[in-house]
């Protein structure tokens, strides 16, 4: 049987904030190693026969997404969600669309694994897989559950029951119940009894297994979830679904929608050094440290200074004498907190957003679907920006009604679009855009494009936009 993995990247990501923000979660970021967490969940099943992942995630964050799978090669349906409605109803509409391309009896597995978690141990992973197979082939729903290492108070846990075989394969536990986030008391005595394990929120199951239960005991899901992708919008890789329908849906996870009440519910224990990577103190407490306990990213001088993460990014950050510290650093803001506060880091991003700062929600550095580009300026009448165009890329055909731009190029070449002429610009050359005027920026050539806009005006919001024709569907 065929085992397709979904990938759930949705979230916000607000406890890793400043790095993490709304338009730019955890899951896209590089937080250990070379690849992102969405690239890395995708890399590490490399060692298993599996098809290409099915990735669901926020409209918002498509075009990361889609950029992400690209550029490891891994590129192939990408469920759009209008609004999120947790995991029961995502990987519903993720087991329909993978039923729609199988013949009409067969079935798939799927493996359903969150985009933002850190796994140190990939051969016992791998196995926890293999073994978990066997159940699901048998109609089990298979739960993976963490062998706990301390008394976690911020985790659900799962607590099995006697051990079963399926096909002479063994190592899984039958679920006898999954309890809420504990009191420390009741955590520590889930550790000495023995028996209890983390709930990671990774499953495996059949596609239609996972259907038939969900319509079993939360039809209004499953009907939703139906009518949803019944004819979804089909854009180049993207699957966009009703989304009046979908907001009717019921906000549940897959825990309370089908795994508390199935009787073929079972765990696999797994010890692979996994994470969640919930707050600065817990990536701390996997991270690589120097002799004095500090982990140091970026531009760092620690002097007489121990047990630390510090994270910069954007200059240079000096410790001196300081101890149990987390400090983050971007272009636009600073974190500074002990490690025993860092769970309250959720409340600076709810007060910033209602004081209406744009911290909360985006970074300095914006991503494009063609690039990015860098806030680097601004005053009251003007802005100034750094933007990269990726070879073969462009912005939207547009005008402006309150801003001029005048484009200075930095590196590569520019297709420039001006009204009715085409022109190339090569490196120091620049060109004014009037107000009013219909324009468009290109890059034909095979390294970035990169330029300096300066933006000037009563209004330079990047909302002052008016497409005419756009290449990634936007309006």
């Amino acid at each position: 049987m065929k085992i397709i993995p979904i990938i759930m990247a949705g979230g916000s990501g607000s406890r890793l904030w400043p790095l993490s923000r709304l338009t730019y979660p955890k899951q896209f970021l590089t937080l250990e190693g070379e690849q992102t967490m969405l690239q890395q969940t995708i890399s590490r099943l490399s060692k298993l026969e599996v098809e290409c992942p099915v990735v669901i995630c926020n409209e918002e964050h498509r075009f990361i997404v889609a950029e992400q799978l690209r550029q490891i090669n891994a590129l192939n349906e990408i469920i759009l969600e209008p609004i999120g409605r947790n995991t029961a109803p995502a990987v519903a509409l993720a087991a329909i669309q993978c039923l729609k391309d199988l013949a009409d009896n067969e079935d798939a597995l799927l493996l359903i694994l969150a985009a933002d978690h850190i796994i140190k141990d990939n051969t016992a992973f791998i196995n926890a897989i293999k073994i978990s197979t066997s159940y699901a082939i048998d109609g089990n729903l298979v739960t993976f559950g963490i062998e706990p290492s301390s008394p976690e108070t911020g985790f659900g846990y799962i607590q099995a029951g006697d051990e079963i075989s399926s096909g002479g394969v063994s190592g899984a536990f039958k679920v006898n119940a999954f309890v809420e986030k504990p009191e420390r008391t009741v955590a520590e005595g889930f550790l000495s009894d023995g028996g209890y394990y983390w709930n990671s929120g990774m499953f495996m199951f059949g596609a239609r297994k996972y259907l038939s239960e969900l319509h079993k005991f939360c039809p209004d899901i499953y009907d939703s979830c139906s009518k949803a992708i019944q004819s979804p919008d089909k854009d180049l890789c993207f699957i966009r679904i009703d989304h009046d329908i979908f907001s009717r849906c019921p906000d549940l996870s897959i825990d309370y929608a089908v795994m508390e009440h199935t009787a073929n519910a079972v765990v696999v224990p797994m010890s692979a050094g996994w994470s969640d990577v919930g707050s600065w103190s817990s990536l701390w407490d996997i991270s690589v440290k120097d002799e004095r306990g500090n982990v140091l990213i970026g531009d760092v001088i620690a002097h007489n200074s121990s047990n630390n993460y510090v994270h910069a990014q954007s200059g240079l950050v000096t410790m001196l004498g300081v101890e149990d510290l987390i400090v983050v650093q971007t272009k636009d803001a600073i974190l500074v907190t002990k490690h025993n506060a860092v769970q309250d880091v959720k409340k600076i991003v709810e007060e910033l957003k209602t004081a209406g700062r744009s911290e909360y929600r985006i970074h300095r550095e914006v991503y494009r679907p063609w690039g990015r580009c860098d806030s680097i300026d601004a005053g009251k009448r003007y802005e100034v920006k750094r933007i990269e165009v990726n070879p073969g890329e462009g912005i939207s055909l547009q005008t402006h009604f309150h801003r001029s731009e005048h484009w200075v190029v930095v590196a590569g070449t520019a297709k420039v679009t001006l009204e009715d002429k085409q022109f190339l610009l090569g490196e120091n050359e620049s060109v004014y855009i009037p107000v009013g005027a219909q324009h468009c920026l290109e890059n034909p050539g095979k390294i970035p494009l990169e330029i300096i806009e300066v933006r000037s005006g009563p209004y330079l919001g990047d909302d002052d936009i008016v497409r005419i024709a756009d290449r990634y569907g936007r309006v």
